[in-house]
């Protein structure tokens, strides 16, 4: 399977992260990605950025150092609406958002109210991507997720890190086999992403690979194949912003 590009990349930024901006581009260029995404983590994790971090990206040009370079922000789901910890006036400023559930910053809900958090940050125009929706920690109704994914036109995460066998959402990989059925009956289209935290696992889909080929996933339905690809799905959600 092509696989050009990763966007789900944390930095120092991210207060648990251990490299740089530019040590992450390296990586990716090294490793011969086309496109790399920086999500560092929202203000609502331990230990993160303040918000206007993510203001002053127009510093940053978006195709330099010999390969195309996307900002955006892993973003905490915070209430079961679906809130994320970023205003709006913010999110028109990144080029994309990962919306998650993570353990510090949300109660662990039941499952109407873990998959109504996930479908409500759906509605939010600047979430391109949900993160981790396989992870056990949160349980969710995986079928009603990757059907509200395809009609909202958002990308459902297949995340290398999730499926360590020593990692912390043990357990994602048989979760992901009900999700990528569920993809494949309603066309929902997903995307690869390391989850890295340090440059060495940027661009690192390996056991994301394994668990697509595992399922018979269809390689039309993955974004990674294509940076076009991508800023299409990037460009529709967008234009949902009021």
């Amino acid at each position: 399977m092509k696989d050009i590009l990763d966007v789900h990349i944390h930095t120092t930024a991210s207060g648990h992260a251990y490299s740089t901006f530019g040590e992450c581009i390296a990586a990716a260029k090294a490793k011969g990605l086309e496109l790399i995404g920086i999500a560092d983590h929202a203000p609502n994790v331990p230990g993160s950025i303040h918000p206007f971090y993510f203001m002053n990206f127009k510093v940053i040009p978006r195709d330099a150092y010999g390969i195309k370079i996307a900002m955006g922000s892993e973003l905490n789901i915070i209430d079961y609406s679906g809130s994320t910890d970023l205003p709006a006036k913010i999110l028109k400023r990144i080029d994309y958002g990962i919306a998650s559930l993570h353990k510090e910053c949300i109660e662990i809900g039941s499952v109407a109210e873990n998959t109504a958090a996930i479908i409500g940050a759906m509605r939010n125009p600047h979430v391109v991507i949900i993160g981790h929706p396989d992870n056990p920690l949160f349980p969710v109704d995986l079928d009603a997720i990757a059907r509200a994914a395809k009609d909202n036109g958002v990308l459902l995460e297949v995340n290398n890190t999730s499926y360590l066998p020593k990692g912390p959402r043990a357990g994602s990989a048989e979760n992901a086999k009900i999700m990528l059925a569920a993809c494949k009956k309603y066309g929902t289209k997903v995307v690869m992403g390391s989850d890295a935290h340090i440059d060495l696992d940027v661009g690192n889909h390996t056991l994301s690979q394994k668990v697509l080929a595992d399922n018979n996933f269809p390689a039309e339905l993955v974004v990674n194949s294509s940076v076009e690809k991508f800023f299409e799905c990037v460009k529709y959600r967008k234009s949902l912003a009021p």
